[in-house]
């Protein structure tokens, strides 16, 4: 192998357990959870306000934390939305440098 080659070597096992812990997914589920969680306190916190004359103390904490993490699951998916990017970005400078190395040809195996 020339240098070269073992420098795209290199680049590819770096890219490769990179991508090998997806962040992205992480940031999807903690979004998805919270959301699921603010509309459950959301829907609690409506039922206080609803069956209440006088708005309990409660309720209003339960606003707040409905609001919270509302906030947290927009930002958690924001920032997910961010990695996937720069995941796709590095997916595809892996596929290019296996391109590169002929590593998914089958010809290159073959014996001339």
């Amino acid at each position: 192998m020339n240098a070269e080659t073992q420098n795209l070597h290199e680049q590819l096992e770096r890219l490769q357990e990179a991508l090998s812990t997806r962040q992205s997914t992480l940031h999807f589920a903690h979004a998805g959870v919270s959301l699921v969680v603010a509309l459950i306190f959301g829907g609690a916190t409506a039922k206080l306000f609803w069956d209440s004359a006088k708005a309990p103390y409660v309720a209003w904490l339960g606003l707040a934390l409905t609001v919270g993490l509302a906030v947290y699951s927009l930002v958690r998916y924001r920032k997910g939305r961010t990695v996937l990017a720069d995941e796709l970005v590095r997916y595809e400078t892996m596929l290019e440098l296996r391109r590169r190395l002929r590593l998914d040809d089958p010809t290159a195996l073959l014996p001339r």
